[in-house]
């Protein structure tokens, strides 16, 4: 297993190449850019235009920029913010942590709701409460990420409030109570509708997934054979069914996982949330050319650590895959 690791781990090298190329020309492809706002300034000369592209690099050809900026990040340098005259590491290395607890509160709170659904109507299809989650699940997948983050804001920010205080139910945006105490608590009443917003959707997905999964495996000749010597019908579901079926979940989990990050860009953006996503929108914003390549070649890394980790954790889980 630590061979095939290694191994993907090396072909993974020219597939990044390949992207940051890719990625490299469609960002410089933007229309716009950094000095959009000085060319429409009547104040700025053609002078001053031209110095401030020398000093950002910009009046080189698009190849020495592209080998600039990628020997650069080869060394761990990803360059200044042209926006925020920031160095662009410290400014993810300030985001990361936050969108890491959003995405991952909202996993585990998809995970902790979408795995007993999806059990519990597969063992208990087309009764009452088989119908009542297929009915959520499909209001769930059909409800856009964003239109759902602003109909919450509107129901429990503007419409609800506390009946005590008078205060609203639950805080529009924020990581933080201004001039408030941090603590656990505060973070977890700023968590509710964000991630409400974000696992709705993946909560609906993996439960219906599940639900296919297992009444597809129930079918299966061992399950018959399981009953036919008298395992009981925890036995059955929990030990032979669900670890077969559970097994195409967990690869669809492993890919799905940067869908969720990318998802958490309309999240963080419409609750003003200070993650990666909020990042990458205010970089897009003003054609911040290194926030923009640093945020989407992390995002690759991520997708391609994703497929690794799928592949492993498929023959941790099944013992017949063999990589070796």
């Amino acid at each position: 297993m630590a061979n095939y690791a290694l191994r993907r781990v090396f072909q993974s090298i020219p597939i990044l190449f390949i992207l940051s190329i890719l990625l490299f020309a469609m960002v410089r492809a933007a229309p716009g850019g950094p000095l959009s706002t000085a060319y429409r300034n009547p104040n700025v000369t053609k002078e001053q235009i031209e110095l401030l592209k020398k000093q950002l690099g910009l009046d080189q050809p698009l190849p020495v920029q592209y080998v600039r900026w990628l020997g650069d990040m080869l060394q761990g340098d990803m360059g200044d913010s042209i926006k925020f005259r920031r160095p662009v590491s410290e400014m993810i290395a300030e985001r990361i942590p936050n969108t890491l607890v959003l995405v991952g509160v909202s996993f585990l709170v998809t995970l902790i709701i979408a795995l007993p659904v999806g059990i519990i109507s597969a063992r208990k299809p087309y009764s009452f409460f088989d119908y009542a989650a297929t009915t959520l699940t499909f209001i769930g997948q059909s409800v856009p990420v964003f239109w759902l983050g602003l109909a919450l804001i509107l129901v429990f920010y503007v419409a609800i409030q506390n009946p005590a205080t008078g205060a609203p139910l639950f805080p529009a945006g924020g990581m933080r109570t201004i001039g408030g105490e941090r603590s656990l608590a505060d973070l977890a009443w700023h968590l509710v509708l964000p991630v409400t917003a974000l696992s709705v959707g993946w909560i609906a997905w993996y439960s219906r997934f599940l639900r296919s999964s297992l009444l597809d495996v129930l079918h299966e000749d061992y399950i018959r054979t399981a009953r036919a010597k008298g395992a009981s019908d925890r036995i059955v579901y929990y030990k032979h069914a669900l670890r077969n079926a559970i097994l195409p979940l967990v690869t669809l989990i492993a890919l799905d996982l940067p869908s969720l990050f990318a998802g958490a860009l309309f999240i963080e953006t419409i609750f003003a949330w200070p993650g990666m996503g909020r990042l990458f929108w205010d970089a897009a914003r003003g054609r911040d050319y290194p926030v923009l390549l640093a945020v989407v070649m992390i995002d690759a890394v991520i997708i391609i650590s994703c497929n690794i980790l799928a592949d492993i954790f498929y023959g941790i889980l099944d013992p017949r895959v063999k990589y070796d």
